[in-house]
């Protein structure tokens, strides 16, 4: 590794203890606000989106993770954020309707530690990526498929 490729590297390594030490921060915080509150409820995913976001992104920057690999590794979370958006327009929807799914939390779970593993095992970057673009593509079919019976059972009740 050449001095620049290890000065990127510490940086990245850097920046993602520093935003997983904010999202344990983040999370505590919305315990504290009580995670079935609102506010509780946004701060976690979003505390969870900011670290993904923060360490792939380094990653990318580094060129440990390629440009097809970036956006492979946050197709759900761009993804679930398309969702939402349309979620707040579409009748009987709204931010309520848009609900945390197992299969969505496992994927937050496997990114956090391919973000780690990616640090000590470099060469594992593709498969493992690869996993996680598997598992985004079956959460993101699961989110339409609860969105689109939300939309149905809210039809049926506004009838």
């Amino acid at each position: 590794m050449t001095a620049g490729a290890a000065r990127y590297f510490h940086l990245s390594n850097s920046l993602t203890y520093l935003s997983l030490l904010a999202a344990f921060a983040a999370m505590l915080s919305a315990k504290r606000l009580d995670r079935l509150s609102v506010a509780g409820a946004l701060i976690d995913p979003f505390a969870d989106r900011v670290f993904v976001l923060t360490a792939i992104s380094a990653y990318l920057i580094d060129g440990v993770v390629s440009t097809p690999q970036y956006f492979i590794f946050l197709s759900r979370d761009i993804a679930t954020a398309v969702g939402f958006v349309v979620a707040r327009f579409i009748p009987g929807l709204g931010a309520s309707a848009f609900q945390a799914r197992m299969l969505g939390k496992t994927v937050t779970v496997l990114q956090l530690i391919i973000l780690v593993a990616v640090l000590h095992f470099e060469r594992a970057t593709g498969p493992l990526i690869a996993i996680i673009g598997g598992l985004s593509a079956i959460s993101i079919v699961d989110y339409t498929v609860a969105l689109a019976r939300a939309r149905s059972r809210a039809r049926q009740a506004s009838r």
